[in-house]
């Protein structure tokens, strides 16, 4: 049997709408994840971890991201927002007790390998550092996040996720904005960034 660390009536949870209409941000005062973020889009996937499990079984969640203290949960519109709100709420207050911050998942060695940038580019380092300080504190306000997969001559690959992964803005004016700053820090008129 799992001891709690504190009670469902010690959780705070704060809800917010993102820029994605199909994406629910939740605040709360405890840790989610320790260390890095993830994501998960079947409750098979996250069997061992019961709070990930749940939210996914809630009816419309497609997707789970976890980052800190924020849980974003992108939803395919079935649930009303309020009974989305009001069923996810439930899940995180009497799940969160017994939830382990500190867990780890398979591809977790390779996002610990990303945030090591030793092996990096003096050119990727320089985007990751402009993606730190001007973009992702944005997206990760909204319950989001970028990552770079790959830089091949002047096209950048990306991949968004939690909010970020099919926002109608992220898509078009968010990508437009990243493309412009990252062009101007640059001096690089030519990158092309492009979404996977």
């Amino acid at each position: 049997m799992t001891t709690l660390k504190f009670t469902p009536n010690d959780v705070l949870v704060q809800a917010q709408e993102t820029p994605n209409p199909f994406a629910l941000k939740f605040i709360v005062n405890h840790p989610i994840k320790s260390k890095g973020r993830a994501t998960f889009y079947s409750a098979e996937e996250c069997e061992e971890l019961p709070l990930a499990s749940d939210l996914l079984h809630i009816k419309g969640v497609k997707q789970v991201y976890f980052f800190e203290n924020t849980i974003t949960l992108t939803h395919d519109g079935s649930l009303d927002q309020s009974a989305l709100e009001k069923n996810s709420v439930e899940v995180i207050k009497t799940r969160l007790p017994i939830h382990d911050a500190d867990f780890r998942i398979p591809d977790e060695k390779a996002y610990l390998t990303l945030n090591d940038r030793s092996h990096l580019s003096p050119e990727l380092l320089k985007i990751e550092e402009i993606l730190d300080r001007s973009i992702r504190p944005g997206l990760q306000a909204d319950g989001g996040d970028i990552e770079l997969m790959e830089l091949k001559e002047n096209e950048l690959k990306i991949m968004y996720m939690g909010a970020c992964g099919g926002c109608p803005s992220a898509m078009m004016g968010t990508l437009d904005a990243i493309q412009n700053i990252l062009r101007h820090e640059l001096n690089n008129q030519e990158l092309i960034v492009c979404p996977i």
